[in-house]
C-alpha cells in the first residue's frame, strides 16, 4: 500500500472542489500540497451539465434586483425550510463570487450594448441568471480545469475513488483511503483537511440527468465516521429532461427554455400547466414536475412537449446550442418546435450537514457542493442557485481553512493502522453482475421513492433495498469500483426512504400522496415564508 500526505485532500473535481483548489493554491497554508481526487476524468463531472446559468445578485448593475428579493425567492421555493442565515450568506457573497469567476476567465453572455444578459428562470421574481449560452457549468468548469492544469500547484488523481475516511481513536479525520481504478491498488493519504465535494445521487434513480459518477459516495463516507446526514427526503426531480429511451443519463432541457417563453403542451397540443399553478411554466420545479407526472398518468403517454415556437427556432438554436445538438443526436426534428420532455431525478437538497464555515460535526471533515446540506435550498432548490452555492461555499471554506494548521499528520494511531491492515489482509468481496444490482436499485427508487410517495410504496422500497443489501451486509473490502459504488448506493437509498417515511407531510420536493396537508399546503407555506422573512 502506498502512503502520501497533503495539506488538503478534496474528494471531487466538480466546480466546488476545483474552486476550492484554485483558491487554496494561492495561499501559504498548503506547504504539503493540495490533492484533488476525481472518480472520473476531471471534465466528466456533473458540473459540466449545468445549462441554465448561475444566480448573480448584482443590484449595482441589475437595478430591479436585491439581496432581499433573492432571499425571498429562495425561501419561497424552499418552502420556508431553508436555513435563513445560509440563504443570506450565499446571496450577500454572490456578486463577489461572480467577479472572481470573470477574473478567472469565465465569459457570460452580454447584450448588444455590452451589458450582462440576465435571464429569467422558474420561481425567480426577476431576471438574475448569468449564462454562457446553455453551457454555463461547462464554461466555469473549463476555466477551473485550465487553471488547475497550468498552475503546477495542485496534484490530481483521476480515475481514483475515495473508499474510507481515516478517523483516529478520537474520531478526528486524519486522511482518506483511495483506490486506483486501473490497478486496484490502495493509497493511504494523510491530511488534516479532508473535503467532500463528491456531488449528488442521481444514479440511484432510473431516470436522471446525472452522469454515471453520481452515486452518493461522499454521503456514505461521511456517515461512516458519524457525520450528520439530514433532509434526505428532499430529492428534486427536474421537470424537463429530454425524453429519450435507454439512456444512462438523460440530457437536460434547461429551465431557461421556459424562461425564454417555452410552453408545456400535451400530445393534443393543449397547454395544461395553468391548471396546476398560476405561475405556469415558471412555477417551482416540484410543482411543474408533479404537473407533468400527473398529466402523463392521465394520458398514458411517456412524455409531453415543450413548445418552443414562440421563442423562434433560429433564436433557440443560437441561445441553446447544447440542447440543439442533443436533439440532432437523437434525431428529433427541432424545426417542428416540439421537444419531448419528462421529469427526471436532478438534485439532492439534503446531504452532509455543515455549518456556515462548511464544517461537519466531525473534526477535520468539511463538505461543499451538492453533497453538503448547507440549508440554502430548504425543501426545494431555486433554479441556478446550485452553481452559485458551489462557488460561494468553496470560497467560504477557503476563508476558514487559511486560519487552520494544515500541516499533514506525520503519524497515525492504532485505530487507523488497524483499518489499513484490514484492506491489506482481507479477501475482497466481488459482486457478480453489478449492472443488475444498479438497475434494480434504480427501478426500486423510481417506482417506490420517486415523484409521488406514500407509506405503502416507501415501505415496499425499503424492503426491496434491504433484500438487495443482504448479501453484502457487513462486508468492508470489495474488489472493484462498481462494488464500492453499489455499497454506497444501497446506503443512500435507505437513507432517502427512511427520511421520506419519517416526514409524513408533503412539502417542497417531498410529496406524500397519503398526506393530510395536500389540500392546504400552498397557504401554509406562504404564511411560513412571510413570517420567516419579515419577522427576522
Amino acid at each position: 500500500m502506498k502512503y502520501s500526505k497533503y495539506s488538503a485532500v478534496i474528494i471531487g473535481s466538480g466546480i466546488s472542489g476545483l474552486a476550492l483548489a484554485y483558491k487554496l493554491s494561492k495561499s501559504k497554508v498548503n506547504k504539503d500540497g493540495i490533492l484533488v481526487v476525481s472518480k472520473t476524468k476531471m471534465n466528466e463531472c456533473n458540473s459540466s451539465l449545468a445549462q441554465g446559468g448561475i444566480v448573480a445578485v448584482m443590484s449595482d448593475i441589475n437595478k430591479n434586483d436585491s439581496i432581499s428579493s433573492h432571499v425571498y425567492d429562495t425561501v419561497k421555493a424552499g418552502c420556508g425550510l431553508n436555513d435563513f442565515n445560509s440563504v443570506i450568506y450565499v446571496s450577500e457573497n454572490s456578486a463577489d463570487a461572480i467577479k472572481e469567476l470573470i477574473k478567472l476567465g469565465v465569459e457570460f453572455d452580454k447584450n448588444k450594448d455590452g451589458s450582462f444578459d440576465f435571464a429569467l428562470e422558474g420561481a425567480h421574481s426577476i431576471p438574475r441568471i448569468l449564462h454562457n449560452k446553455d453551457k454555463t457549468g461547462k464554461a466555469i468548469e473549463d476555466a477551473l480545469i485550465n487553471y488547475v492544469i497550468k498552475s503546477g500547484e495542485i496534484d490530481v488523481y483521476e480515475d481514483t475513488m475515495a473508499i474510507e475516511l481515516l478517523a483516529d481513536s478520537q474520531n478526528v479525520v486524519r486522511g482518506v483511503l483511495l483506490m486506483n481504478k486501473a490497478t486496484g491498488e490502495y493509497e493511504a493519504v494523510l491530511s488534516n483537511a479532508v473535503v467532500i465535494a463528491s456531488g449528488g445521487i442521481g444514479q440511484l434513480y432510473k431516470y436522471t440527468t446525472s452522469k454515471p459518477c453520481a452515486t452518493g459516495d461522499g454521503i456514505y463516507l461521511a456517515k461512516e465516521v458519524g457525520a450528520d446526514i439530514v433532509d434526505m427526503e428532499f430529492t428534486q426531480f427536474h421537470p424537463t429532461a429530454l425524453s429519450v429511451i435507454n439512456q444512462e443519463s438523460l440530457p437536460l432541457v434547461s429551465e431557461a427554455v421556459r424562461g425564454e417563453g417555452g410552453k408545456l403542451v400535451n400530445k393534443k397540443g393543449e397547454r395544461f400547466i395553468l391548471k396546476y399553478h398560476k405561475m405556469g411554466e415558471l412555477a417551482p420545479r416540484d410543482v411543474v414536475s408533479r404537473a407533468i407526472f400527473d398529466e402523463l398518468n392521465k394520458t398514458g403517454e411517456d412524455f409531453v412537449y415543450l413548445d418552443i415556437n414562440e421563442i423562434g427556432i433560429e433564436k433557440f438554436k443560437e441561445r441553446f446550442p447544447s440542447i440543439t445538438n442533443y436533439m440532432n443526436k437523437y434525431n428529433i426534428d427541432i424545426n417542428k418546435g416540439l421537444i419531448p420532455v419528462s421529469p427526471a431525478m436532478h438534485y439532492l437538497m439534503g446531504g452532509i450537514k455543515v455549518n456556515l464555515d462548511f464544517e461537519t460535526n466531525v473534526q477535520n471533515l468539511y463538505c461543499i457542493g451538492e453533497a453538503s446540506r448547507t440549508g440554502l435550498h430548504g425543501a426545494n432548490r431555486l433554479a441556478s442557485n446550485s452553481l452559485l452555492e458551489c462557488v460561494v461555499s468553496a470560497f467560504g471554506l477557503y476563508e476558514n481553512l487559511i486560519y487552520k494548521n494544515l500541516s499533514a499528520p506525520k503519524i497515525y494511531d492504532e485505530k487507523i493502522k488497524n483499518t489499513l491492515s484490514i484492506y491489506q489482509s482481507q479477501e475482497p468481496y466481488y459482486i457478480e453482475n453489478p449492472d443488475f444490482y444498479k438497475n434494480q436499485i434504480k427501478e426500486i427508487m423510481w417506482n417506490y421513492a420517486g415523484i409521488l410517495r406514500d407509506e405503502v410504496s416507501l415501505k415496499t422500497g425499503e424492503f426491496e433495498i434491504e433484500r438487495l443489501n443482504a448479501p453484502i451486509k457487513g462486508k468492508k473490502v470489495f474488489s472493484d469500483f462498481e462494488s464500492y459504488e453499489i455499497r454506497n448506493m444501497l446506503y443512500v437509498s435507505k437513507a432517502i426512504i427512511r427520511a421520506a417515511l419519517k416526514r409524513e407531510n408533503s412539502i417542497g420536493a417531498h410529496f406524500r400522496a397519503d398526506a393530510k396537508n395536500n389540500e392546504n399546503i400552498k397557504d401554509t407555506i406562504e404564511e411560513k415564508i412571510q413570517n420567516e422573512i419579515f419577522v427576522k
